[in-house]
């Protein structure tokens, strides 16, 4: 099993001044939303006391903002907790960011789901146990355990999933613990899908 917060991608990233991209206040404020439902954060008790959990929203064609790695511990972002992929290649694992910070140890697999979908424009990553143990009984699209989080297999199978999925769509990710992804055209009915999934995994 995998834990959060290793970046294995190649990384080029040059320094950029924080930036207010339109939309960047909406995702800022679900992101809040999910920390308080403990979906997103930091705890010594879990993934080595590694932060958790990121957000993306796509910008122009497949170029998208992230959240910054390890920014979990935080309550509230601002615009310095993210910055901006310009390039990527799952195939290559390799990745190109502008910004005050590098990018989540995700990133590479929010491409990856980009890439599948012109439609998508959202992509949320977070661990919910309670979802990622009731997975079989709830029937939902697994990712295989024999891709780790973080590498181009991961990625790739991500993709081909993301493309066949109805939007929004909610991947367990099988190889990396408690991990699940959520996508769609709007963020609110993705967001919603995973909170909805998440009452499913509590009844």
């Amino acid at each position: 099993m995998e834990r959060e917060g290793v970046v294995k991608y190649r990384l080029d990233h040059v320094y950029a001044p924080p930036q207010c991209f339109p939309g960047l206040a909406r995702l800022t404020a679900w992101r809040t939303v999910l920390h308080r439902l403990g979906l997103i954060g930091q705890d010594p008790a879990r993934y080595g006391g590694l932060g958790y959990g990121n957000l993306s929203q796509r910008l122009e064609g497949e170029t998208f903002l992230v959240t910054a790695t390890q920014t979990g511990h935080l309550t509230h972002l601002e615009a310095e907790h993210y910055v901006r992929v310009v390039w990527a290649s799952p195939a290559d694992n390799a990745l190109r960011a502008e910004g005050p910070v590098p990018p989540s140890s995700e990133a590479l697999t929010h491409a990856a789901l980009y890439a599948a979908d012109a439609r998508i424009r959202f992509v949320i990553h977070v661990h919910c146990p309670e979802i990622w143990r009731e997975a079989r009984r709830l029937r939902l699209a697994v990712i295989s355990a024999d891709c780790a989080y973080g590498t181009p297999e991961l990625a790739g199978e991500a993709r081909k999933m993301a493309a066949a999925s109805v939007l929004p769509g909610l991947l367990v990710m099988g190889g990396h613990e408690d991990g699940i992804l959520v996508f769609g055209a709007e963020l609110s009915p993705a967001a919603g899908l995973l909170i909805d999934t998440l009452a499913e995994a509590l009844t």
